[in-house]
Order: structure tokens, then sequence, then C-alpha cells
């Protein structure tokens, strides 16, 4: 893969890379939809969001609805599907703004990651970590670091050994790292994870 050779060069991340698989990034399409799952499936277990998230497309004869579709549907209805009250409302929130701003694949493709940071986190609901997701996981993008996902955060700490006693200071030494992993900053991350989920559990 492209950026392994890039990658390699931090020795400590050459570890976990040559254990693992290559990861691969892809696109994918109704950009607007993958942010209502996204925002339906926090802090829920990947088992219960799938659910969730097969009863939401059952509400529309289980194809991906438009953002109209969504504006329409009731809360009362939402919240039928296992909703809590917030997250109707942030799903519709988000279908609102889509068609507020034309919002549509080919208008977010065009874009730089942080337009689409500062441009979706004005939707009530999304805050940042939930787009930097959507950058990663949906619009494939290559160079996202997600300095506030706890997953990450761990794994740093136990694989560069660092101290988080001094937030301040231990955000500046996350910088620092993975600033070294531009332009592939992505598959860094998705090496982290990969490995905090497989790594062996110790005190």
């Amino acid at each position: 893969m492209h950026y392994i050779a890039h990658l390699s060069k931090d020795k400590k991340l050459k570890k976990l890379i040559d254990t693992q698989e290559p990861q691969q990034l892809s696109f994918h399409h109704n950009i607007c939809l993958r942010l209502c799952a996204s925002i339906m499936s926090q802090q829920l277990s990947t088992k219960v969001a799938q659910v969730i998230y097969r009863r939401f497309l059952e509400l529309y004869g289980g194809k991906e609805p438009t953002p109209q579709q969504i504006v329409d549907t009731p809360l009362e209805t939402l919240r039928g599907i296992g909703l809590s009250n917030a997250k109707a409302a942030y799903v519709q929130n988000v279908a609102r703004f889509a068609l507020e701003h034309n919002l549509d694949d080919k208008k977010l493709e065009s874009l730089e990651n942080e337009e689409i940071i500062s441009l979706l986190t004005q939707i009530k609901g999304v805050g940042k970590w939930t787009v930097e997701m959507l950058l990663m996981f949906t619009l494939g993008r290559e160079d996202i670091f997600s300095i506030d996902d706890y997953g990450i955060q761990t794994a740093m700490k136990k694989v560069y050994k660092l101290d988080d006693t001094n937030k301040k200071e231990f955000r500046q030494q996350l910088l620092k790292i993975s600033g070294k992993w531009a332009p592939f900053r992505t598959y860094a991350c998705l090496h982290l994870w990969l490995w905090k989920d497989n790594a062996p559990v110790s005190g």
C-alpha cells in the first residue's frame, strides 16, 4: 500500500503495521444519510446501532431516504424505532441543514477537510469527532487525525509511553507525533485502532 513506506519511518508505528493487514479507505455515497447514521449509533454497541439503522430504513420501505423524507417524518415515528428525543431531533437537524445548504455528495467532495468540519459542526448534535469519522469512513480522506478519539489517545499513550497527567502537554505530544504521519494520518489511526482492539490487556 502507498502509505506504508511513509508511516514506517515512525519505528513504533512500523511495529504495528508490520503485524497487520494493509488498510484501505473507500468513498460511500449519500453522505448526509451516513451522518444521520453516525448520530444514531453514538453511545450504542455496534449490534444495537445496526438494529436501529435497519428499523430506520424500514420506515422508508428499506430504501435510503432523501433529506426531505427524513424532515417529513414525525419525531414520534423516529422515536418509535428506538431513538432518544435528542437523537431524533439531531437526525432531522442534519436533514434540514442538508436541504437548506443544498448539501449533496458532489458539493461535500469538493470541500477541504477543515471546510467540511466547520460547515457540519454548525449542526446542533454534530461534533468535531463525528465529522472526523465521516471524513475517514464515508469520504475516504487520507489525512485525518482524530485527537479527541478515546481509542486513539489510549493506543498512543501505550505505544509511545506517554503520560497524560497534564492534558495540555499530552495533546501537544499527540499533535507532534501525528504531524510526522501527514499526509496519511487516517491510516495511522486505522492501525492504532486495530492494535488497540487486539492488544493484550494489561493493567
